[in-house]
């Protein structure tokens, strides 16, 4: 996968942007509620009467008392779709969510204050306001009497007071819906790009209204399941937070411009907004008061759906007049930011030579020059300059950490890592702490000597590997060896680095299928035997190999094992049962293990008759534990590693070790007690996973649950043994067996590493105390991996234990020692220097929000193990709190404390943020099950920062308004309801789902070229596959689908919905900047709480 796909462009975001004190959120139900009197802001998420955060302190992560917990869910029956298929969601272009103003520029600027008074509040029902009631005017006032986004010495904008249109009408959201599709995975969104509708200059439109629910769908009186709330439609003007988005270069201010008319400065000078819109010139401020009462129907202002009231539309009862609403094109968007990052950082290389730059965006396409420093595709950091001393550091609460991908695929214009070889000496180390050869490490007394860069230590140069050194200092002979000026290679590794002394074997793999009834009922076990025969032919080879090193062995499996014997000199393969599943054993070693091309024929025999074998069983029980334990033994046995790819059903009731019962419990959640089902519910499987990474047996687990299954429980051999695990729910072949395939094929093809130990130095002053991922560890500071896939990360927290130099910046080294697909054993390498510094001003400057959100998401996820998820919560929000109120008591010019003034770098932390609060994890819908949560929780744990980035915030692309020719992706428009237009067909996607929505207006040649039917009506909603047609507009979006699949690790299978449909519900869920169903928050209301918990922490 492309770790650095293009996203959709996005307007830039360089200046100081003011949020507005006068903001109200109209009613959710179809008609406005009577006006009431304003009450004090709510608490984040539901009824909890008020958010009290301890003042700011040293001790990070301190959980605040804010934060109602998640929604109650229930499981999802076999119609839901599978967890796992569906992510968050996108919003469209049209009005931004007031959500969007989450991050600002991180460097001293003025800010605006907007001081338009605010309407009378209507009053919404509290299930669907995660805030309470909306603030008062005078509260709201008060606190936001601006906001700003800071840069680096950037200038602020001059204050001005605006008003706003009319507030987009909130949809009644009470209804019942049935459900509809599987349910397979977790929704997230994507930013969509900002865009104005042209119009008067100054004037702003009225934003759309979204479509009454109660007219779209059935109400709950017509008796139809309660559809979950990850599907449910959301209100308009209201996302998810999404997760971050690529960054701009955050050294470099961005370009001025011209400042609004009326504008006053108040502070440093800062560049002014760029535009958000290519039909404007830049953000048209209105003056107070431009509207009054709500207006009719406007020219080139739609409805976003057909049917939808547009103001003035039908006579009613009077109305109180529109309070003032906050701009949603004000605040921060993600796709402004990951456009400005393309455009500006995408056609210039990124040369690794300099220490501390800091990378661009993980959606920014770009290419990588090492000269020294490891790829950004190799390791990712928080921030690129550490505080010098702890102080600094816990008063910043920025995490220092890192996520490290030591396998990753290199695209094909870049090399992958050079091999040495230092023959039977080995790889040249410190003395003391062992780290290996590097450039960061100088060379003294003429060569015949090199200090080590991580502890100081003079070492002695071995005479075959010395050098002299030029006028410079450098050994002449520098850019000869790949050590000395690359910031990533291998060396090959001596005997002494492999177990009992000896080289190792090449691997294995052990295919483990489950023939019970329900493997057979669906077709699943024929379908995987006919896969079998052809992609033995794909398993992976080193470099220039003919065939693979890999053996293979076969094994089924219900209530009892059978080995099968394929020897090469076999007529017929031959089975041989295991029935005592309590004390395991491998009957065979001879004819277990072989390799492909020599027994094919007795393979083929036996794929073709496994499923004629078991045709008739009734067989419905299972176990697991013995299986792996089977696999373990048969790798022990030939002395080797290995993987097991388990094939299973069902939760493994029979009479085993490992045996588990039923305890889905959804009464746990929202309680004490929920982190239980996280939790296995058995110590067996983690014993049983320590020993298969001491036998170096990697497992990768393929469920097909009709019902629950205990993911928690089944997926901890995966997870501690470096493996995978896939799920799909209500299995089907003629709907799944694309997916399934296309993973399996994916599975078995990617370069693995076995039987690893990686382990992470770091120069004097910090060290790794904490680590993130799947993998083992026996002790503090080796991670140990059964297998590590070239998709695989790994985070790692660092804290001082001493205090830093500015002058020689802070040095980390990966060290991943591991077994190659050939048996060899090798050592790859990575190093990366990074700056120190004394100025907080310069950390923020520095920081990454995408891999600060990829951290923070981990370790939230790891959090709900030990820890009440609203906890787990409560604590993230404190730490963002912190993390905004340092930069604003200490690096922002002082300006008045009703402005919420961000970082440049961290602008999109509130909203990124904002949609992992609302992840399925954290916050689950009715519709998820308990399985669904387990399987994301695991997921994510693995994810590098790219899968994160859009996993969180999904990519919404319209695919209707780019020219037929153009061959790049379509701009992105942000992830909200506001966004869409019926008159167009979108695309979301977030690295698991993957939908095509279509309006309701589409015109009907639209429709005839796309799916080859006359009318809106006839399109078939679900629909999982296009029609191949030969029209521009069909060969476009079928390719834009087929690229975004190959972008992704995992296959994203295609769901088609329609405006108004039933499914449109569970497109909405990962529509991340509207409020969810399931009480998470929008955009604008969990900007409006940060800032309101800033302001806590600095009064």
């Amino acid at each position: 996968m492309n770790v650095n796909q293009s996203a959709p462009p996005v307007p830039p975001f360089g200046q100081n942007q003011p949020i507005y004190p006068g903001y109200h959120q109209s009613s959710y139900g179809g008609q406005p509620g009577p006006a009431v009197p304003a009450a004090p802001y709510g608490a984040y998420n539901g009824p909890v009467p008020g958010y009290q955060q301890t003042p700011l302190q040293g001790v990070p992560r301190a959980p605040p008392s804010s934060g109602a917990p998640p929604a109650s869910t229930a499981q999802a029956p076999c119609g839901q779709t599978p967890y796992g298929q569906f992510g968050q969601g996108d919003i469209q272009n049209g009005p931004s969510s007031a959500a969007q103003m989450q991050r600002l520029p991180a460097a001293a600027s003025a800010s605006q204050q907007f001081g338009s008074p605010l309407a009378p509040v209507v009053s919404q029902p509290a299930v669907l306001q995660p805030y309470g009631p909306p603030p008062t005017s005078a509260q709201v006032t008060a606190q936001l009497a601006g906001m700003q986004i800071s840069g680096a010495a950037s200038q602020a904008p001059p204050s001005s007071g605006l008003g706003y249109g009319p507030p987009t009408s909130l949809a009644s959201a009470s209804g019942s819906f049935p459900n509809s599709g599987p349910y397979g995975s977790y929704p997230q969104s994507q930013a969509p790009s900002l865009s104005q509708a042209q119009g008067h200059p100054g004037v702003q439109p009225p934003l759309r209204s979204a479509p009454p629910l109660a007219s779209s769908f059935t109400s709950p009186a017509s008796g139809g399941p309660r559809m979950p709330s990850m599907t449910g439609p959301l209100p308009p003007g209201q996302g998810f937070g999404s997760l971050p988005v690529n960054q701009p270069n955050h050294v470099s201010s961005p370009p001025a411009h011209a400042l609004p008319p009326g504008t006053q400065m108040t502070g440093p000078p800062v560049p002014p907004p760029p535009m958000h819109s290519p039909q404007q010139p830049g953000y048209q401020l209105q003056q107070n008061g431009s509207f009054g009462p709500a207006r009719g129907p406007q020219p080139n202002y739609e409805s976003p759906y057909p049917g939808a009231s547009t103001f003035g539309s039908q006579p009613g009862p009077p109305q109180p007049l529109p309070p003032k609403r906050l701009d949603p094109d004000a605040i921060p968007s993600p796709i402004q930011v990951i456009e400005d990052d393309r455009n500006n950082r995408g056609s210039e290389p990124f040369v690794t030579g300099v220490r501390g730059q800091v990378p661009p965006l993980v959606t920014t396409n770009f290419l990588v020059k090492d000269q020294g420093n490891a790829s950004p595709r190799y390791i990712r950091c928080t921030s690129y300059n550490i505080p010098c001393t702890s102080d600094m550091a816990k008063q910043a609460q920025v995490p220092l950490a890192a996520v490290i991908k030591p396998l990753a695929r290199l695209p094909p214009e870049e090399a992958s890592p050079y091999v040495v070889d230092h023959g039977e000496s080995g790889p040249l180390r410190c003395n003391r702490c062992k780290a290996y050869m590097c450039p960061l490490m100088t060379f003294i007394e003429g060569g015949r000597r090199f200090q080590c860069s991580f502890c100081s230590c003079i070492n002695d140069v071995p005479p075959q590997y010395f050098q002299h050194l030029d006028h410079t200092g450098k050994r002449v002979d520098a850019y000869d060896r790949p050590e000395l000026s690359l910031g990533s290679y291998e060396f090959l590794a001596t005997v002494d680095y492999c177990k009992n002394n000896k080289f190792p074997s090449p691997p294995a793999f052990i295919f483990m299928i489950d023939v019970s009834y329900n493997a057979i009922r669906t077709g699943l076990v024929r379908l995987l035997c006919e896969e079998l025969k052809s992609l033995l032919d794909y398993l992976p080879r080193e470099g220039g190999a003919e065939e693979s090193a890999i053996r293979v062995g076969f094994v089924t499996y219900n209530k009892v094992l059978h080995f099968y014997n394929v020897k090469s000199s076999l007529a017929q393969p031959q089975m041989m049962v295991v029935s005592d599943v309590a004390d395991m054993f491998v009957p065979l070693l001879d004819g277990f293990l072989v390799n492909v091309n020599e027994s094919r024929a007795v393979i083929t025999s036996l794929l073709d008759q496994i499923p004629e074998m078991f045709a008739d069983t009734r067989e419905t029980e299972t176990v697991f534990a013995p299986v792996i334990q089977a696999g373990m033994e048969a790798l022990k046995a030939a002395e080797c590693a290995g993987k097991l790819f388990v094939f299973h059903t069902s939760l493994p009731i029979a009479e085993a070790p490992g045996k588990l019962k039923n305890r889905d419990d959804r009464k746990l959640i929202n309680t004490d007690k929920e982190k239980t089902l996280f939790q296995p519910q058995t110590g067996t499987y983690q014993t049983l996973a320590k020993d298969c990474v001491a036998q170096g047996c990697c497992v990768d687990l393929f469920l097909f649950p009709n019902q629950y299954v205990d993911v928690a429980t089944l997926s901890v051999v995966p997870q501690l043994t470096g493996g995978s695990v896939y799920k799909y729910a209500c299995f089907q072949v003629e709907n799944d067996q694309e997916r399934f395939l296309s993973d399996l094929r994916r599975d078995v093809q990617k370069v693995v590493g076995f039987d690893a130990v990686m382990r992470v130095r770091t120069s004097t002053g910090i060290r790794a105390v904490d680590f993130f991922g799947a993998f083992y560890m026996s002790n503090t500071t080796d991670v140990e991996l059964a297998g590590l896939d070239e998709d695989k990360t790994v985070t790692v927290e660092f804290k001082h234990d001493d205090r830093l130099n500015e002058e020689s910046g802070a040095l980390l080294q990966c060290a991943l020692l591991y077994t190659s697909c050939a048996g060899q054993r090798r050592l790859r390498i990575h190093n990366l220097a990074l700056n120190c510094c004394a100025q907080l001003a310069d950390l923020y400057r520095n920081c990454e929000t995408d891999t600060l959100i990829n951290y923070m998401a981990k370790f939230a996820y790891r959090g709900v193990l030990n820890s009440p998820v609203k906890t787990v919560r409560d604590t993230l929000i404190t730490q963002c709190a912190q993390i905004l109120a340092c930069y604003r008591k200490n690096c922002a010019s002082p300006s008045s404390a009703g402005q919420l003034i961000l970082p440049e770098c961290m602008k999109l932390l509130p909203v990124y943020l904002n949609c992992v609060l609302k992840s399925d994890v954290l916050q689950p819908g009715a519709e998820v099950t308990t399985d669904d949560r387990a399987y994301v929780r695991q997921l994510v744990s693995c994810m590098d920062v790219a899968e994160t980035n859009v996993f969180f915030y999904p990519r919404l692309l319209p695919l209707t308004k780019s020219p037929m020719d153009s061959t790049t992706e379509p701009p992105a428009v942000r992830a909200s309801e506001e966004r869409l237009s019926s008159g167009d067909i979108y695309l979301l996607e977030n690295g698991l789902n993957l939908f095509v929505w279509v309006g309701a207006s589409v015109q009907q040649g639209v429709v005839q070229s796309l799916f080859n039917v006359s009318s809106f009506s006839q399109i078939t909603s679900g629909l999982s596959v296009l029609p191949v047609l030969d029209n521009p507009l069909s060969k476009k979006v079928r390719g834009l689908i087929d690229s975004l699949r190959a972008q992704r690790m995992r296959y994203m299978k295609l769901i088609v919905v329609k405006q108004e449909d039933k499914l449109e519900m569970l497109f909405k869920h990962f529509l991340v900047e509207d409020k969810s169903l399931s009480g998470g928050a929008s955009y604008v209301d969990f900007l409006c709480h940060m800032h309101k918990e800033i302001r806590q922490l600095l009064s």
